[in-house]
């Protein structure tokens, strides 16, 4: 199941996308729930598969605009330097253990939105990743558990502002509108095995990142794992897995993402997230 969150008529709702449109499962399910992350906490999932079940849009993609897939987490948590290939492209040691960092919500960007390069600085990156959305609350969760607490998966991009990471990874990475997130989040009962996906990033149409999620350092039962040990994971969480090599800063001249740009990840599966570049 292919769950999005999107704007109809001036109203916040959520459904599910099929080929020909979205299921609106707010109206179906009777407005029960406020949002996606509602009903991932109301562990409703198993009722909003049955809703959309055999189900014909109800309205087609050109009438909605869609949002984040999790428009309102209560933590963004992202993991750094977690493919070998990119710890040796930006000169970096492999970590003992997983590195992280936060985003804000301001960060979050939709499917066909806009990601916007600040007026601060022109050295802005890309970084395809897989995204977990996390399926509900719990903390010490174990390695052997860990894809149970899962809701499902969907596309991230990190936009990153380089030169202000270089003295502060918090400032670099919490630019407003640089964290596109979508178009949707595929439910678990459809990808089984986080590792065994395929992850492509397009700059222009011109492929710069590819990998598959079996060469991740720490994979995404770790990750939980470590991360539910420092704190409360929760319904709705988002958790952003690391991108492999390819990105600007490792390459001579450096590439960086420019106004008038298309960005697409895409990740088998899943489908593809794509944005285009702004200046602010």
């Amino acid at each position: 199941m292919r769950l999005v969150s999107f704007r109809h008529a001036g109203t916040s709702k959520f459904g599910a996308a099929v080929d020909s449109g979205i299921v609106d499962l707010s109206e179906r399910t009777g407005a029960r729930w406020p949002s996606l992350r509602a009903a991932i906490a109301a562990k409703g999932l198993d009722e909003l598969a049955a809703a959309a079940k055999d189900a014909k849009a109800d309205l087609p993609f050109g009438e909605v605009d869609l949002l984040p897939v999790i428009p309102d987490p209560d933590k963004i948590l992202c993991i750094g330097l977690n493919y070998a290939s990119h710890v040796g492209e930006v000169g970096r040691q492999v970590p003992a253990q997983p590195s992280v960092f936060s985003r804000l919500h301001s960060t979050l960007v939709a499917h066909g939105g806009a990601i916007v390069r600040p007026r601060a600085s022109i050295d802005f990156d890309f970084e395809g990743e897989l995204a977990i959305v996390i399926g509900e609350r719990c903390r010490h969760v174990s390695r052997a558990s860990a894809l149970s607490v899962i809701a499902g998966y969907t596309c991230f991009l990190d936009g990153s502002v380089r030169d202000f990471q270089k003295h502060s990874v918090t400032a670099g990475k919490n630019f407003p509108a640089t964290g596109p997130l979508g178009p949707w989040m595929v439910t678990t009962d459809v990808i089984t095995d986080p590792q065994r996906l395929e992850l492509t990033t397009r700059l222009n149409d011109t492929v710069v990142q590819h990998d598959t999620t079996d060469h991740m350092i720490f994979d995404v039962a770790t990750i939980i794992e470590y991360l539910s040990t420092v704190t409360w994971l929760e319904p709705g969480d988002i958790i952003a897995t690391g991108t492999p090599d390819g990105v600007g800063t490792g390459r001579k001249p450096p590439l960086w993402m420019k106004p008038g740009d298309k960005v697409d990840v895409e990740i088998s599966g899943i489908g593809t997230l794509s944005v285009n570049v702004v200046d602010e």
